[in-house]
């Protein structure tokens, strides 16, 4: 908002809420106007503060529009920011001491947020109706002056012929289905073309496999398996069961609306360049193709690839990317984590302890709120709420942080059966509740609380285990991208811990750790230096060497399965002291200095093993060839100068014979009857 600080606008809203206007003006800078009934009687009083032509901050939601409609009369480039403090703080039985609270809500509500990116959808109104019989036809027919409809019907019955045909009506069966609004293709199986002479009964032809449909809408009253994972959040894919006359109204309603040009959020950022799911055909981290609800993210080479016009933002991939090369754009994770600093340290600058984080979305968590502040005991004066677009775009990043900065718990709300797997969320919470319980502040006190009852939710805060704040709160201002945010995060934490430790043991899977090297087994040959995309494991240019950064390490397997010798084995962990540390060197070995110029090359202990290996066992280095195994000890450049300078043919040295299968069989009928052979 600027360096100017704004002018709050406070209203107790007819006296309905307690306002501790003391608490607020200690940690809320600027003037501060209260008021009892803002937008009525006392506009003038905004009027007043637009003519000054600084920024302002109505603590009302509920009236926004009538003060925004006054401010373009009157100053329209007027500055204008609104924050719910109602529902969140004053309407509630704590509002004698939830000033604390109202100040932190009012503070967040003025830290930036970049604009949101967008992605353009384009539909012409081209709809396939997916059914089995004259339901499908008759959804066609009311919708026929509005889109340009194709129905399919699959393992169609006894369907009577129209009188006059609008629009094509085809058998098939849809084999496979992607895409999405203004961009689907189906493969559809069964594929025939009515016969125009059908009488009694529409007569199909010849059918046949693998014919391809595209279209830009997908009407399903098939009834049967939904064509798309988590379809309800397919853009353009509408499904009804066709015996809900309910359903399939809403579907006709929602599909008439379906043509022209939509823009919706990219909620994700993606850098293909961090990714970790595979090097040189072996598979590392899926975290995010596991997670994924709506198919949004498939493989694409060695990393992935994210449909942004499919992906319906749950930021499950976001938060369980380990590398930070997929990271949520609604809002980014460092304009988060800077809302919640503002939150936690005003907080406590008003006076407020034990806070306790409330992640919420505006669909579900936000009406609760609302519900619980009109009909029941309102939120607790030590919850701050915080609306994001949904929980589980939560990363362990900004659970680490808030404790960092202060606070004594966190809680994330869903619905009490959620509309996608929370799968990915748990594992948020179950590691982020291990190292903070680890460190001193206390157990249980990261959760997730599926509840549709706001009596409840009020009842599960209530009973919420009193967590240990810090003493050293942190003051780190978050920036840049979301690895190095989780790292600052974490370290963070650990300086701010009650009862830090050094190492926190973590379930396998988690992203971070370390590995364990079976020295004796491994060979230094550095596959694993190539195949780690985060370069925790490097080597050393002027020495043989395997180092290992244990901060960047995301646990991802492609060492471990890429390691030929199998020395390596993953170990989930976080463990502070190495993540402070330089690189750890984990194997040295001499070089092996060559035998033509002394430069050293490989290692001293590989090639005294190829030379014991090969010395007077292979036939190209045996009898009068035993001084040939000199140029396995020297480097490529002497070697190849061996090689030139003594006419070297491998094909000219004698090798033993080639064995036909006549061979073999004639052998083997020779030793028959010998048990030696």
């Amino acid at each position: 908002m600027g360096d100017t600080a704004p002018h709050l606008m406070i209203c107790t809203c007819e006296e309905s809420m307690q306002l501790d206007a003391r608490a607020i003006g200690r940690a809320c800078s600027g003037r501060i106007t209260q008021a009892n009934q803002l937008c009525g009687l006392e506009i003038d009083r905004f009027k007043a503060a637009l003519a000054d032509g600084v920024p302002i901050t109505v603590a009302c939601i509920q009236e926004a529009p009538l003060f925004r409609e006054v401010a373009e009369d009157l100053v329209p480039s007027s500055a204008l920011t609104f924050v719910n403090i109602r529902e969140t703080a004053g309407w509630s039985k704590d509002a004698a001491v939830a000033g604390p609270n109202a100040a932190a809500l009012i503070a967040a509500a003025g830290e930036d947020a970049p604009p949101m990116a967008l992605v353009t959808l384009e539909s012409r109104g081209v709809a396939l109706i997916y059914g089995r019989d004259e339901a499908a036809i008759e959804v066609g027919r009311r919708l026929t002056d509005r889109l340009d409809i194709t129905v399919l019907l699959t393992k169609p019955g006894d369907v009577t012929p129209r009188h006059s045909n609008g629009f094509p009506v085809l058998k098939g069966s849809v084999r496979n289905a992607r895409g999405h609004l203004g961009q689907f293709e189906l493969t559809i199986d069964d594929y025939a073309f009515p016969a125009p002479s059908s009488r009694r009964r529409l007569e199909f032809g010849v059918p046949r496999n693998g014919a391809v449909s595209t279209c830009d809408i997908v009407l399903d009253i098939s009834g049967g398996q939904p064509l798309f994972p988590a379809h309800e959040l397919r853009p353009g894919y509408l499904c009804a069961d066709p015996r809900d006359r309910a359903a399939v109204e809403k579907m006709i309603a929602d599909a008439g609306h379906l043509v022209g040009t939509f823009d919706k959020p990219r909620f994700i950022q993606f850098d293909e360049s961090l990714c970790a799911h595979s090097r040189s055909g072996i598979i590392g981290c899926t975290r995010c193709l596991d997670l994924c609800p709506t198919g949004a993210i498939t493989p694409n080479g060695n990393a992935v690839a994210i449909d942004p016009a499919i992906c319906a933002g749950c930021g499950s991939c976001a938060a369980a990317c380990p590398t930070g090369a997929a990271s949520y754009a609604l809002p980014a994770a460092d304009v988060l984590m800077r809302r919640l600093r503002t939150l936690v340290q005003v907080y406590r600058k008003a006076g407020g302890t034990n806070a306790v984080v409330l992640f919420h979305d505006g669909d579900h968590g936000a009406p609760l709120i609302d519900a619980l502040a009109r009909f029941g005991d309102g939120l607790p004066a030590n919850v701050l709420p915080v609306e994001v677009n949904e929980v589980t775009q939560v990363g362990p990043e900004a659970i680490a942080a808030l404790f960092a900065y202060g606070a004594a718990g966190a809680a994330l709300l869903t619905r009490a059966k959620a509309s996608h797997d929370l799968l990915g969320l748990r594992r948020v919470v179950e590691t982020s509740e291990t190292i903070v319980a680890a460190l001193g502040f206390g157990d249980g006190l990261v959760r997730v609380i599926e509840t549709d009852d706001p009596d409840q939710l009020r009842a599960m805060l209530d009973t919420a285990p009193a967590g240990v704040a810090t003493r050293k709160p942190a003051t780190f201002v978050p920036r840049g991208a979301k690895r190095g945010l989780l790292e600052t995060a974490f370290r963070e934490l650990h300086l701010a811990a009650p009862a830090p430790v050094d190492v926190v043991a973590l379930a396998p899977g988690a992203p971070f750790g370390g590995v364990l090297l079976n020295a004796d087994s491994c060979t230094l040959c550095h596959s694993c230096v190539n195949a780690c995309p985060t370069g925790a494991l490097s080597d050393n240019p002027d020495r043989a060497m395997l180092r290992f950064t244990e901060s960047i390490c995301v646990q991802c397997g492609l060492c471990e399965e890429t390691c030929p010798e199998g020395a390596i084995t993953l170990q989930s962990r976080l463990d502070f002291h190495a993540w402070n540390a330089r690189q750890r060197v984990l194997k040295e070995e001499d070089p092996f200095h060559c035998i033509g110029c002394g430069k050293p090359f490989g290692t001293k202990s590989t090639i005294e093993r190829v030379v014991a290996t090969l010395e007077e066992k292979h036939w190209m280095f045996t009898g009068a060839n035993a001084r040939r195994i000199d140029v396995v000890k020297m480097c490529e450049d002497c070697r190849v100068e061996a090689v030139v300078n003594e006419s070297f043919d491998p094909h000219a040295v004698p090798r033993p014979p080639t064995k036909t299968t006549e061979d073999y069989f004639r052998t083997r009928e020779a030793n028959k009857g010998d048990p030696s052979r």
